[in-house]
């Protein structure tokens, strides 16, 4: 499998699709140790090395399989991605109810929001330990829309001050939004940047602003939320598909149908087309797709392996379904 290395730390090297781990933590429903472990191993032997997670999946448990799916690796050939901003603070009284933030675990712990220097050192210590792993490869700054003035001005120093020191590869935010996103870029030192949802086959606002200051600034982006949530999931969205986590309005299910349709005149389906379209950028350096068990791995990695018709954007854009003009400013990426 292809991989890219970040502009600006070229040590760093990103495969293409990456394994986002959020199911790992149980999100929405259980998942036994066995199925992540397989799915781990299914991505490995597809040759994916990137692996994303974060204590607020699961109040750790993610981390922790993660960790264990990937101890016997060799450390060298593979990159860990983990998120600091929720401190996890031990909750005893509270552990015979179930998480109320997604993920179908013990309410054993509360998350605290922290983007303060100390809050940094002490989630990173955290997680290394969770993980069991000596360094991070890629540390984001998780969800800190709220918190703009401590994550800027406190976090992404200390972050600078590890990544200087070699506890962390390379640094930078993982956010729902590009506006902040595109902030962070123009004034902070990192490196890469993880945009869910906003850069995908059905909305490009990203494309406004994160990616072109990306591109100026040799910052790599990572995109994630790819189908919208669930959106562009299926083949043909069902009426009760999920935009954002919630309920999709009547008129994006119809968006969604519409490009489908399009997209089977062309020979493939919508997920295979959403996930080839987010990399034709050129400051996409990968995309991670969350997957649960060695099946759903399968399935990615065949979408991904897809090659799809360079008509297809061009129709696309004629039926007025892609914002984003297709050509010169989409270029497919470089082996």
């Amino acid at each position: 499998m292809r991989a890219r290395a970040l502009p600006r730390r070229p040590e760093v090297r990103l495969t293409e699709l990456g394994f986002g781990a959020a199911q790992g933590g149980n999100l929405y429903r259980a998942t036994t140790d066995e199925e992540f472990a397989s799915g781990v191993d299914a991505a490995w032997e597809a040759g994916v090395r990137y692996f994303d997670t974060a204590p607020h999946y699961g109040l750790g448990l993610s981390e922790r399989r993660l960790g264990a799916a990937l101890r016997h690796r060799p450390r060298d050939e593979y990159v860990v991605s983990t998120k600091v901003g929720r401190l996890l603070v031990p909750s005893p009284q509270d552990a015979h109810l179930r998480d109320s933030g997604g993920f179908d675990v013990p309410a054993s712990h509360r998350r605290v929001w922290d983007f303060s220097r100390d809050g940094v050192l002490r989630s990173i210590e955290a997680s290394l330990g969770r993980t069991g792993l000596d360094r991070m490869d890629v540390v984001y700054l998780h969800d800190p829309d709220d918190h703009w003035e401590q994550a800027a001005h406190e976090a992404v120093p200390a972050l600078i001050d590890l990544r200087d020191q070699g506890v962390v590869g390379a640094i930078g935010a993982g956010m729902n939004q590009s506006a902040m996103l595109t902030r962070f870029v123009r004034e902070t030192d990192v490196d890469v940047m993880m945009c869910a949802g906003r850069y995908t086959l059905l909305e490009q606002g990203a494309a406004d602003d994160l990616l072109p200051a990306a591109e100026n600034r040799g910052v790599g982006v990572v995109i994630a939320g790819v189908y919208n949530s669930g959106l562009l999931a299926q083949d043909r969205p069902p009426a009760d598909a999920v935009y954002n986590y919630q309920q999709a309005p009547a008129e994006l299910i119809e968006r969604a149908r519409r490009i489908a349709g399009v997209c089977e005149t062309y020979g493939v389906t919508l997920p295979q087309a959403a996930l080839a379209f987010v990399r034709r950028h050129p400051a996409v350096v990968s995309t991670v797709v969350g997957v649960r068990n060695e099946a759903q791995v399968a399935e990615t990695v065949r979408r991904s392996e897809i090659a799809v018709p360079e008509d297809l954007w061009d129709a696309l854009a004629t039926a007025g379904l892609l914002a984003a003009p297709p050509g010169p400013g989409f270029p497919v990426q470089p082996s």
